[in-house]
């Protein structure tokens, strides 16, 4: 017959016994090469959650208030640091910082790869202005900041303005893509007045979880109003009933949380973080979880104003997106 024989052995899958590869794992070294037997991709492996107290971060906001000028740092920011990851970011791929501008001060004009939103929390008289649109800045209003938009922040007011930064940096910065550039003026022209999707009012956020009904909440957030997303980024306000636990769950995306009123906890694995007014938390990827708001009445019942962001969007275009209840 002519052509190449095809063997039909059956592949040799008899174990052998232990080698010492001492030697050949220095040569292959030495090469800048590894052997998949001293070189496996890790599996999965939880990570517990952490919560960061209001008091202190308060307290480095108003010093820094004092003390760090704008020509020092350009952006006065406090960021969240997780003790349990390497990089210090808050988690691996998404970021809460807080920013404090004083009365009359403004943070210049740049721009970055690195997508961004802002959740005001105090202060007035004060905006945001991205690609010339001009997004006034009232507590609880929500901004988006675009990559590759152009932003600054000016506050007209005679106290500080101070907000939460939402971001992707680390996300970004693990794939080595984080480029900034600052802006030929300090200030942008502004061209018009924001809406929908760049800013959000509180008032209309609120206005949907008023209306929304207690059967279309959803079981393991609560009441939910979602914002306008980026590509990496999604937030949510969440209003969790007092009394009324959550179902349980798990998801692959990372979230952050910043209580915005009332007070509750979560319970994530064995773990149970008891949270109240300005505390921030995050419940890493693929951890059980549960919240339960209220605490802030008599009787336990009051409820709880939570704002939210995860990276569910960038794992949903990596098709990595998943989730479990039970």
């Amino acid at each position: 017959m002519n052509g190449v024989a095809r063997s039909s052995a059956v592949p040799d899958t008899t174990a052998h016994p232990a080698a010492d590869t001492t030697a050949f794992d220095r040569t292959l070294a030495a090469h800048h090469l590894a052997g998949f037997w001293t070189a496996r991709v890790p599996s999965h492996r939880a990570e517990p959650a952490f919560l960061w107290k209001w008091a202190p971060l308060e307290q480095a906001l108003e010093r820094a208030g004092r003390d760090i000028g704008m020509a020092m740092a350009e952006r006065r920011v406090i960021k969240l640091s997780n003790p349990q990851l390497p990089s210090g970011a808050a988690s691996r791929t998404v970021q809460f910082n807080f920013s404090i501008v004083n009365g009359g001060e403004r943070a210049v004009a740049h721009r970055h790869s690195i997508g961004a939103v802002r959740f005001v929390l105090r202060g007035h008289a004060a905006y945001t202005t991205v690609d010339g649109a001009r997004c006034d800045m009232q507590p609880g209003d929500f901004i988006l900041t675009p990559a590759g938009s152009w932003h600054d922040h000016t506050n007209l007011s005679g106290e500080p303005v101070v907000w939460l930064d939402g971001l992707d940096g680390p996300l970004i910065q693990a794939l080595n893509l984080a480029f900034f550039e600052d802006h030929m003026h300090a200030e942008q022209a502004v061209e018009r007045m924001a809406g929908p999707p760049l800013r959000v009012a509180r008032e209309a956020a609120v206005a949907a979880l008023d209306a929304m009904a207690p059967a279309d909440e959803d079981p393991d957030l609560g009441a939910c109003f979602e914002y306008p997303a980026l590509p990496t980024l999604a937030c949510r306000l969440l209003r969790q009933r007092g009394g009324r636990p959550r179902r349980e769950h798990r998801r692959s995306s990372a979230t952050l949380f910043h209580v915005v009123e009332g007070r509750g906890h979560t319970t994530v694995g064995e773990q149970t973080l008891e949270w109240a007014r300005g505390d921030t938390f995050v419940v890493p990827a693929w951890n059980w979880c549960r919240h339960a708001g209220g605490g802030s009445g008599k009787d336990g019942s009051g409820d709880a104003l939570l704002f939210s962001m995860d990276d569910s969007p960038a794992l949903r275009a990596l098709g990595l997106y998943k989730e479990e209840t039970r």
